[in-house]
């Protein structure tokens, strides 16, 4: 069998109404990509939409709900093309998506991890949320991208029409080489879901390898359709999460005064949750920290023997944006 150069790989889990709003641009617009469905168990009808009226599309079936991380290890096993296309299921593509960023992958051996310019779905002009124009993180491991900082989105003005080398690429629409995926054993199954592409392309960082923000490629992301803003479960997985992996990837020197400070930032952040009444998202952060005790040891092994010291992009996104009020990439502190 003759293999293409993308393999487009969407993760659902009871996204039938998503998989029949988005796959036609995907199908419409990927014509030289092999498109695949990695179903987490799903109990809905998604299997039964696949194979009634997306026939083209390769179904990968998992045994459960692994979420993002194991969800995508576990179906990446049986996709051998050399790049893959990581497509949350509530990603529209537009046409020639595909195309400028294969293009980079040829030319770049070293370009091991690519994002598009990800624009709101709901609102076509601004920048979303998860990725924006390509994501950074300051020292403290806080991440932030270009046409979001924090709840500040952007709008697209062409301001970040310039193609560039980023920290990390977001995981709604994520690009990366099977052999780099593969060397690097893919995402953290520990991580379940959130921050996980974060610390893969850290991982990928360290090994020399780089991510780049492709603007010529453009889709449009919904976000929250699996899990939104409100839900104390995002909240636990993204505090989790941070911790996780500033403890898998700081320098050794950096390691426990940077996680000392990330314990005390979360504790004045769980007090603003007590005061704006979300005391479930107080709690949230509470069992983050009791997981992240019990995950230390585990995760402290998980090191690589080299840490790069220039993770960071600017001192401390906090101070940019609540005390200097730069609520813009352009304008910020840089390191």
């Amino acid at each position: 069998m003759t293999l293409t150069k993308t393999a487009v790989v969407i993760l659902n889990w009871n996204g039938a109404k998503l998989l029949q709003q988005f796959l036609p641009s995907v199908i419409q617009f990927s014509g030289n990509a092999t498109i695949y469905v990695a179903d987490n168990a799903s109990t809905d009808t998604s299997i039964d939409v696949l194979k009634n009226e997306f026939p083209s599309v390769k179904i990968i079936e998992n045994t459960g709900n692994f979420g993002f991380a194991k969800g995508y290890n576990e179906a990446l096993r049986f996709v051998e093309e050399p790049y893959y296309a990581l497509v949350n299921s509530d990603i529209e593509v537009t046409e020639n998506w595909l195309q400028p960023i294969e293009a980079i992958f040829d030319n770049e051996p070293k370009t091991a991890i690519i994002q598009p310019k990800l624009l709101d779905f709901k609102k076509k002009t601004h920048f979303e949320y998860a990725g924006g124009a390509g994501g950074f993180i300051d020292k403290f491991g806080y991440p932030f991208c270009k046409g979001r900082i924090f709840d500040a989105l952007e709008e697209d003005l062409g301001q970040y029409n310039q193609e560039t080398e980023v920290f990390w690429a977001t995981g709604a629409c994520f690009f990366i080489r099977k052999e780099v995926y593969r060397t690097l054993q893919g995402f953290d199954a520990d991580f379940f879901a959130h921050q996980e592409e974060i610390d893969l392309c850290w991982r990928a960082n360290n090994l020399g390898f780089t991510a780049k923000y492709c603007p010529t490629s453009v889709v449009y992301h919904v976000g929250g359709a699996t899990l939104n803003e409100a839900n104390p479960m995002k909240t636990f997985l993204n505090f989790r999460n941070s911790l996780l992996m500033l403890t898998k990837n700081l320098p050794k020197e950096k390691l426990f005064p940077i996680i000392f400070t990330r314990l005390c930032l979360d504790g004045v952040a769980g007090v603003q949750f007590i005061f704006q009444g979300k005391f479930k998202h107080t709690l949230a952060i509470l069992k983050a920290h009791f997981h992240f005790y019990h995950l230390l040891s585990r995760n402290l092994k998980k090191r690589a023997l080299h840490q790069k010291t220039n993770y960071f992009y600017t001192k401390s996104i906090v101070w940019s944006y609540f005390v200097e009020k730069k609520k813009t990439f352009e304008k910020l502190s840089l390191k």
